[in-house]
């Protein structure tokens, strides 16, 4: 009998993990900054690549099982990708390429020149975490690829120029520990009770032992754990410190794919495993989310508006906007789940072009204080002007990808006749129009000072990604058809379970 040939498009998901650690290696061998970034920036673009490949099988074939080692899927890890995940693979590796191509310079500017090779295998291992928890069917196969990005992610906090990453780095560690720690103990608990650690399988046999009491502390031990890796309120404690003193690079990546891969394995835990009746209607956990929900749209957006350093004040807004994707997950409805799932996409792009935006005053500058960018808007407009398209998609102005998201979340509250929701969404709305503003005001209408006046030009890359992000913004609250219309599938997806 002839062997079958070994056709590449049969193995893309091995490699949509494979070759960004493999590249990990291969940095780690070569160490020289210049070169280490070629390596890097080669694996960061193969994977948009691979994933539309993926999602063009997904959208033509239907769902993808993928299981390593030739072995049943019953007894392998499995790789397993439909709308819902291949939607969010495109999104982490087109950041992870963009990202790429802005940080040669910013990180050649913030990190010492023998530890830049240690920063871009760092670097490639959170991607190869990161996607690895995306696209693996497995549940403890999850929590080993949340280590590997994890680990790679304090590196790369740490790896900050002021001396309080080293702090932050280790306080992230500590409250990352302890999110593992609860996700694996959940874990646990259903493998005890369903005997697989194969999500399909595991929702199959979840039907036997519904109203269990180890099942409800499950998802209690899971939705802890990950609640402190998407930074929830009020277990965000880790996450201001982190953005506000990470390499402005790293900042961006993470606060663009790391929250976004959490939202994801919660959002399928909770419903393609467990699914809406055991999830939501045998517990509080609508309600309970729903008050947490609230309380991260409102409490750090107020806090945003007193930060004196701008990272800070929009690692705040990141746990705000992370409150309104908890929001649509809190719905649990077609509307709200896809307002949530589009906010993700939208949140995206618009905290990464901010944060590269930032990136570029500090190249430029270096001040992050927003009483030092005095009149900075006059002296480096094009990266101002960036900064201030994305902070209106921020706020959610119509015409931003902002707007696309926060309108199916208050149309999704409407449904269910929860005006006052609506009502909230739209006060927080104005908290981030006031944070948002006192920057712009700071920028645009005073008169440059201190090092404001005279400024580095930052390098054509940072200024044209930053850009592409920003304009990215606005086309999305015009097209919506990727980020709305595909979220809308995936809500759907995710709605149906895998019963």
């Amino acid at each position: 009998m002839s062997a079958e040939p070994l056709l590449l498009q049969d193995h893309l998901p091995a490699l949509q993990v494979v070759v960004p650690l493999l590249g990990s290696v291969v940095v780690a061998l070569l160490r020289q900054g210049p070169a280490a970034w070629v390596v890097t920036l080669v694996c960061a673009w193969s994977m948009p690549l691979i994933a539309f490949a993926l999602l063009d099988q997904v959208m033509t074939n239907g769902t993808i099982s993928y299981a390593l080692g030739g072995w049943p899927r019953e007894v392998s890890i499995e790789y397993r990708i439909d709308q819902a995940n291949a939607f969010l693979l495109v999104l982490v590796s087109i950041m992870a390429a963009l990202v790429t191509t802005y940080m040669p310079r910013s990180i050649a500017d913030e990190i010492a020149p023998e530890r830049q090779g240690w920063y871009y295998c760092m670097y490639l291992l959170c991607l190869c975490g990161l996607l690895g928890m995306a696209i693996t069917g497995d549940a403890f196969n999850i929590f080993v690829f949340m280590e590997v990005s994890s680990l790679s992610m304090y590196g790369l906090i740490a790896m900050g120029r002021d001396r309080r990453a080293m702090v932050s780095a280790y306080q992230y560690l500590v409250l990352g520990t302890l999110g593992a720690t609860f996700y694996v103990i959940g874990v646990g608990l259903l493998f005890t009770m369903t005997g697989t650690l194969n999500l399909y399988d595991m929702a199959g046999k979840l039907e036997a032992v519904e109203n269990t009491r180890p099942l409800i502390a499950a998802l209690a031990f899971i939705g802890v754990g990950i609640g402190l890796k998407l930074a929830l309120f009020p277990l965000h404690l880790w996450l201001p410190n982190a953005y506000a003193f990470a390499p402005s690079a790293a900042t961006a990546f993470i606060a663009s794919t790391a929250t976004k891969v959490a939202v994801y394995i919660l959002l399928r835990i909770v419903f393609s495993v467990y699914g809406v009746n055991i999830a939501f209607g045998d517990t509080p956990a609508a309600a309970a989310l729903l008050a947490l929900a609230i309380m991260a749209m409102i409490a750090p957006s107020v806090v945003a508006i007193y930060q004196a350093n701008v990272k800070r004040m929009l690692a705040y807004s990141s746990v705000a906007q992370i409150g309104y994707i908890m929001l649509g997950i809190a719905l649990v409805s077609q509307t709200g789940l896809t307002g949530g799932i589009s906010h993700l996409f939208n949140h995206a792009l618009i905290k990464a072009s901010l944060f590269l935006a930032v990136g570029c005053m500090v190249y430029s500058t270096g001040i992050t204080r927003i009483e030092q960018m005095a009149g900075i808007g006059r002296t480096m407009p094009a990266t101002m002007g960036a900064f201030v398209l994305a902070g209106l998609g921020l706020i959610g102005v119509p015409g931003t990808a902002g707007f696309v998201s926060k309108w199916f979340l208050i149309t999704g509250a409407v449904e269910q006749g929860l005006w006052w929701l609506a009502a909230v969404i739209v006060f927080s709305s104005v908290l981030a129009m006031i944070y948002v503003g006192r920057v712009v005001e700071v920028a645009w209408f005073r008169e440059p000072s201190g090092a404001a006046v005279s400024p580095r030009k930052p390098p054509l890359e940072m200024v044209v990604v930053t850009w592409v992000l920003a304009l990215a913004v606005v086309y999305f609250g015009f097209d919506t058809d990727i980020s709305a219309g595909v979220a809308g599938d995936a809500a759907s997806l995710l709605l149906a379970g895998y019963r």
